[in-house]
């Protein structure tokens, strides 16, 4: 992990044990493996047990939150920047998401998600990530997100704006969702909402905006990986 969090090689991550002989003894290494050795073991790392630490990790910081907020991010599979892409003729057409939810108080993430890109909202990471984290909410506790979370499945204690269809709202419920979302607003509690977004840029500042592997399944991996590591640098 700690090679992943420096943005190091396996090379790199090989000769940096060679001179720290602290690290190798708190590891209890009796002798610094071979690059090719950690290559292929961050390799068989898998989604269910990146997922379980992730899990682990997040219930031995014991959050307890009374807003969680909810949101995707997405990461490029290239490592060139979207001015090149751009100006190079290429278009940004595919990518990774993470999705996660974030409590509000603690600013830790509670619940990721991972997903191939293509469908531009975010409805398909609404029930995961909700009813993951009911386990660290208080009593009252209430979900937030933006108008990519708005289906049918957003519940009454769900902060999220509905969409105005032809710049119309098109039932009574959703009228009462906006009366909902003007009162959060007044009262600061959807203002919340943007700690999530702090996250994403910490991720993406700290541990890249990319990912790095190239098989499907490493790629999948990532988004969870990123959040474990946000919540060890937490």
């Amino acid at each position: 992990m700690f090679l992943f969090y420096c943005n190091q090689s396996y090379r790199d991550a090989e000769e940096w044990l060679l001179t720290c002989d602290e690290i190798c003894a708190a590891l209890e290494l009796k002798t610094v493996p071979d690059h090719s050795t950690l290559c292929r073991m961050f390799h068989h790392r898998s989604l269910g047990i990146v997922q379980k630490l992730f899990r682990r990790l997040t219930a031995m910081l014991t959050p307890c939150e009374g807003l969680i907020a909810g949101d995707s991010t997405g990461y490029r599979l290239s490592n060139a920047s979207i001015y090149f892409l751009t100006r190079s003729g290429r278009k940004f057409r595919d990518w990774f998401c993470g999705a996660y939810a974030v409590g509000t108080d603690s600013q830790l993430i509670l619940v990721a998600r991972s997903a191939h890109g293509g469908s531009l909202n975010d409805t398909r990471f609404l029930n995961p990530l909700r009813n993951e984290a009911r386990r660290y909410g208080d009593e009252n506790w209430m979900f937030l997100a933006d108008k990519g979370f708005d289906c049918r499945r957003i519940r009454e204690r769900d902060l999220s704006p509905p969409i105005r269809r032809a710049g119309r709202l098109s039932g009574a419920k959703q009228r009462a969702r906006i009366d909902l979302m003007d009162q959060a607003r007044l009262d600061g509690v959807y203002g919340q909402r943007w700690k999530v977004e702090t996250v994403h840029s910490v991720i993406k500042r700290k541990f890249g905006d990319t990912i790095r592997s190239r098989t499907l399944a490493r790629q999948r991996c990532e988004p969870i990986f990123k959040a474990v590591l946000y919540n060890l640098h937490r």
